[in-house]
């Protein structure tokens, strides 16, 4: 499909504006059409466009003026294309737009369609060399775009992969603990995929019941069961064209693996109560904490569905093992809770960051991110104090006065306390302990292990 694009029209000729703005039109670009350079040079820096169509000789200024003044004050990656016309082509003015950064000119008396195959290849370039720029700026922002921030080895190699396969339309399982970011990488795959324009559906298996995830899944008719009053679409059905994400898989029932297992071999989904088979075209990223090795040695877990959801593995390697990135963590996100809270934050204390480093972070980056939004919500200054800072993120009453984080000794000694507190505030309910400090109930079962608490 041709590529459409925002065009600013500029000719003097009051018929030919108005015939060339017309074939643009209806070839599907966005065209603002003016008689004056002047007004052009006013539109030029109100507002964006892909490209600039200018005739040379025009009574206030020259279309060759007009360029000149474009190139001199944009930036090339922030101007749009250009094209110059001219009923005088004297190979000198052509060749100065060029030289200007002109990418073609037109001379007139020119056909219609000759101007649309010289739109839509300046646009192609356009679109190319946004692209580009997209592209770079990504890897210079170290993906801030998608919260995968690092330069680690292990983080480096993710998002190597990710890159890899968002090009093709394979199965990926994305594994790791809770809070390493399988969902942010997820979006990576689809948003750099050629299916990007079109929906990435995610769906968390462990947080819908059973009895429902089929119905989720699938879509049911009515009358499938009680309380289907109307027909229902699945995600499946709604991501077609484009990327479904099933988070936890690893909970999934035997009977529901079976089905998904038929859905990835066959591209077809049967909703519920229905006599018709959809056909689909979808790309499936599958995500879980669990070992699902493990769990087909176990029998939990369907041996062909493993193989056929693991076409290419992505391992997210846990925080405790990628300490280097904590630094460009921390700065990521003392400046993002700074900018959503309006607080005027500006880093964190040294010894703080040295602290933070140390500790084995069993929530990983959700847990990080959690400390610091809330060091950012209680800090006193610009700088981010011990005082601000408490591990688990227990900025609870009961964890107030807790000591700095300067020695290996002290976070130790923070987090026993922290844990101490937090049961005996929740009466000993191991759930309400671990929703007391922000952290997952896994969390606290790796740190009642760790200190021997009962």
């Amino acid at each position: 499909m041709a590529h459409r694009g925002s065009i600013l029209l500029v000719d003097d000729e009051e018929k030919i504006l108005k015939t060339l703005s017309r074939a643009l039109r209806d070839a599907g670009h966005e065209v603002v059409d003016t008689t004056s350079a002047r007004q052009a040079q006013r539109l030029l820096n109100a507002r964006t466009f892909d490209l600039l169509v200018v005739d040379n000789l025009m009574p206030e200024m020259s279309g060759l003026d007009l360029i000149r003044e474009l190139v001199a004050g944009t930036p090339e990656g922030e101007r749009p294309q250009i094209l110059m016309m001219t009923a005088h082509a004297t190979v000198e003015s052509a060749i100065e737009a060029m030289k200007l950064g002109a990418l073609d000119y037109l001379q007139k008396p020119f056909e219609i369609d000759e101007l649309l195959v010289v739109v839509r290849r300046a646009l192609d370039h356009q679109r190319l060399r946004t692209e580009y720029r997209y592209l770079v700026s990504e890897r210079d922002e170290q993906f801030d775009h998608y919260g995968i921030i690092g330069r680690s080895r292990g983080i480096q190699d993710v998002i190597a992969r990710a890159e890899m396969v968002a090009s093709t339309k394979s199965t990926v399982l994305i594994t790791g603990e809770t809070g390493t970011g399988k969902e942010l990488v997820a979006r990576v795959i689809h948003d750099r995929s050629a299916q990007r324009d079109m929906p990435l559906i995610k769906v968390n298996c462990a947080a819908i019941p059973e009895t429902l995830l089929e119905s989720e899944l699938f879509g049911h008719v009515r009358g499938a069961f009680t309380g289907a009053t109307s027909n229902k679409k699945g995600k499946f059905a709604l991501a077609d064209g484009g990327t479904i994400f099933l988070d936890e898989i690893g909970t999934m029932t035997p009977t529901l693996q079976a089905k998904l297992l038929r859905v990835l071999q066959e591209r077809e989904i049967e909703p519920l109560g229905s006599e018709r088979i959809e056909t689909i075209d979808v790309r499936v990223i599958a995500a879980t904490n669990r070992d699902l090795r493990q769990m087909v040695a176990d029998q939990k877990f369907q041996e062909d569905l493993f193989y056929r959801l693991n076409v290419i593995p992505i391992e997210i390697p846990p925080l405790r093992d990628r300490r280097e990135d904590i630094p460009a963590l921390v700065e990521h996100f003392v400046r993002k809770h700074a900018q959503r809270t309006g607080r005027h934050v500006e880093k964190i204390d040294d010894a703080v960051l040295t602290g933070l480093q140390q500790y084995d972070w069993p929530g990983n980056v959700r847990e990080l991110e959690n400390t610091i939004e809330r060091a950012v919500v209680l800090s006193q200054g610009s700088i981010i104090s011990p005082k601000a800072v408490s591990v688990l993120g227990a900025a609870t009453p009961q964890a107030t006065g807790l000591p700095s984080l300067k020695l290996r000794q002290n976070i130790e000694w923070v987090e026993r306390e922290t844990i101490r507190r937090a049961l005996e505030g929740a009466g000993g309910v191991k759930k309400d302990a671990a929703e007391l400090m922000g952290i997952s109930q896994r969390a606290l079962s790796y740190y009642l292990a760790k200190y021997r608490l009962d």
